[in-house]
């Protein structure tokens, strides 16, 4: 593909066919991502790649720790307490906390989002029970047949997360170069210890996300396209002398 075709095509897929990436594909998505800059060439990130068995067992496990977390969220405190102090396997165990308070100047781009997307699926404001299930399926990854997992090294602190980041970028273009969806997912940090049971992931590598991989299911969902601000709002004014 043309480069300007690729940046425009790629996008988040949220609904994947079960048709498995042939292996040379994969391949070359991987080998490209990892000639992507980094600070002093120190690539500090790590990956872990779960398919097959793999994948659907973490599926299985995501799945249902998120079902536990759900009611729990919006329990009192004496019971948040309680699941806190019996160490409650619903409680996420991850590196970083992607569910967080937005601050008051993006909140509204946040909101705008998730309204566009649901308004685009045609799920009401209190229809609880979608919004609930399309929230589940980040955890069985979108139905995608392969999952991947971006760690980052503590030891270059916020460095490190902006070398992921280009690492990620370079990697769904890669994807996108090749016919493949992918859908970077902060949700996919939410638990390590499932991660920890499958793949031995060196302690000083911190969960940074997940990205769903495969082909893009011919769905309403994958045709949203969230409005990006023009590069007049995103430049900082000069000073007035």
């Amino acid at each position: 593909m043309e480069f300007i075709d690729v940046l425009n095509a790629r996008h988040s897929a949220r609904a994947f066919t079960r048709e498995p990436i042939p292996e040379d594909r994969l391949q070359r998505v991987l080998e490209r991502a990892a000639a992507a800059p980094s600070w002093s060439n120190t690539q500090p990130y790590q990956i872990a790649l779960a398919q097959g068995a793999d994948l659907a067992a973490l599926g299985d496990e995501l799945s249902e720790r998120f079902e536990r977390l759900a009611p729990l969220q919006r329990a009192p405190a004496w019971k948040k307490a309680l699941a806190a102090v019996r160490r409650s396997p619903a409680l996420p165990d991850g590196d970083f906390r992607p569910v967080i308070k937005y601050p008051d100047d993006l909140q509204p781009r946040r909101v705008a989002t998730g309204k566009g997307l649901y308004r685009h699926l045609g799920i009401g404001r209190d229809d609880k029970q979608a919004r609930h299930q399309q929230m589940a399926a980040n955890f069985r990854f979108f139905g995608a047949p392969t999952a991947l997992f971006l760690f980052v090294h503590k030891g270059l602190g916020v460095y490190s997360v902006l070398d992921a980041g280009i690492f990620l970028q370079t990697l769904m273009l890669a994807a996108t170069d090749e016919g493949l969806a992918s859908c970077a997912q902060g949700a996919l940090g939410l638990w390590r210890s499932p991660l920890e049971k499958r793949f031995r992931i060196p302690r000083h590598y911190q969960l940074l996300c997940g990205v769903s991989l495969g082909f893009a299911a011919d769905q309403p969902v994958n045709r949203f396209r969230p409005e990006k601000l023009p590069v007049s709002e995103l430049m900082i004014p000069r000073r007035e002398r």
